[in-house]
């Protein structure tokens, strides 16, 4: 697959690198699709067995449906901005930009406006940096090759 020249005319190859980052981003957020879906139809059942204590289920059961909402925008929206990167649609950095601010809005409400901070406890802290830094990552890599002309 070809990408216009930035400089003007011609053609180039899509950069190795797009199929890497767009593979990965994919499979990543699979995984936040994933376990919103489980969160969804399967419930306690689904959280426990991930690890959840009682306390950590209660906090995603009073969870207002803004938030759930939030969390659907965040996973579903990475995921779809990883398949626009497969797809080189330029579409993917907004989508990307979207998905990371519903994630920043998740992380306020659990670290400033409730208490779940505390109840998820350091491991969850650890995971959201990690998320946090690879949606931060996805979004800037769209935008970069939107600008390239790799994404169009």
């Amino acid at each position: 697959m070809t990408a216009v020249n930035s400089l003007g005319g011609g053609t180039a190859k899509t950069p190795w690198h797009v199929w890497l980052v767009g593979v990965v981003a994919v499979l990543f957020n699979a995984i936040g699709v994933f376990d919103f879906v489980m969160s969804m139809t399967q419930g306690e059942a689904y959280m426990a067995s991930a690890g959840m204590t009682a306390e950590q289920i209660a906090h995603y059961r009073q969870m207002p449906a803004w938030m759930t909402g939030v969390w659907a925008i965040g996973v579903f929206g990475a995921f779809g901005a990883s398949v626009l990167v497969l797809l080189r649609r330029k579409l993917a950095f907004p989508v990307f930009a979207v998905s990371l601010a519903a994630f920043l809005v998740s992380l306020l409400y659990t670290y400033a406006l409730t208490d779940g901070g505390k109840v998820m406890g350091q491991q969850m802290a650890i995971t959201s940096a990690v998320i946090a830094a690879l949606l931060a990552f996805f979004t800037w890599y769209a935008w970069a090759m939107g600008k390239r002309g790799v994404l169009k």
